[in-house]
């Protein structure tokens, strides 16, 4: 089929606060042909071209992962273990975390990354943070390197995510099996159980292109655009008035 979009609702059960509602919408495309990196590039156009007359950005920030932790929180994320993730967490005032142990590495890291590294990224101009831990992988191809990192973004306007894109990972073999250790994981922490996605699985066995894909908050972008602190301001029917 090519590039395909799709510009649509979607619902996240328990998900309400000032960037959070459970109904939004999203901005998703895919790119055959394309990495993670190219695709960032087309995003960032995007973006540049729904702002002119609301905003306009300075040059466009592209940080490695590492790079970010290593220079906003003063850590390198691929070396340090959870101990050492959970001690920088406390140097920076957040203190024990209920049900968060020194084994917990990827819950550090994200509690990290939300509390500490988000809100000392730069105003005023895009910001992309690509190659993610590989254990943060999810949908991305892992590239093997020293350390090996997952071939995914997040795109940040004034502190705020906006966007979440991988090279898409193709081999239906490694799926499963993330699927299957996300189901472990999920039934360990709440009991709960999801099937596995056989649709998508069939698909990449039968031969899922070379591509990229990126998934877009569009409720957040317009926050961004027209200055909104909450995502209800930016609604015709938020949570509260549904």
């Amino acid at each position: 089929s090519g590039p395909i979009y799709q510009l649509c609702k979607v619902f996240r059960q328990g998900e309400l606060g000032r960037r959070h509602n459970p109904e939004f919408t999203l901005l998703e495309w895919y790119r055959p042909g394309l990495d993670h990196r190219a695709l960032m590039e087309e995003v960032d156009a995007l973006v540049r071209s729904v702002s002119e007359g609301e905003r306009v950005w300075g040059p466009t920030l592209q940080i490695s992962y590492g790079e970010a932790f290593r220079e906003y929180v003063g850590v390198d994320p691929h070396a340090a273990d959870g101990a050492a993730l959970q001690a920088s967490a406390r140097e920076h005032g957040l203190g024990d975390i209920v049900g968060l142990g020194s084994g917990e590495r990827d819950g550090w890291l994200e509690l990290l990354q939300a509390e500490v590294l988000e809100p000392h990224l730069p105003r005023g101009r895009p910001v992309f943070i690509y190659d993610f831990p590989a254990s943060q992988a999810a949908l991305a191809r892992v590239r093997a390197g020293n350390p090996p990192v997952a071939e995914r973004f997040e795109l940040y306007l004034d502190g705020m995510e906006l966007a979440n894109g991988f090279h898409e990972l193709g081999d239906a073999a490694e799926q499963r099996g993330r699927f299957a250790a996300d189901m472990t994981r999920r039934h360990s922490a709440s009991g709960a159980t999801v099937p596995m996605d056989e649709r998508l699985l069939a698909a990449l066995a039968h031969g899922f292109p070379d591509c990229a894909g990126v998934a877009l908050g569009v409720d957040r972008l317009l926050m961004v655009l027209l200055n909104a602190s909450r995502i209800d301001e930016v609604l015709a029917f938020p949570f509260a008035r549904a």
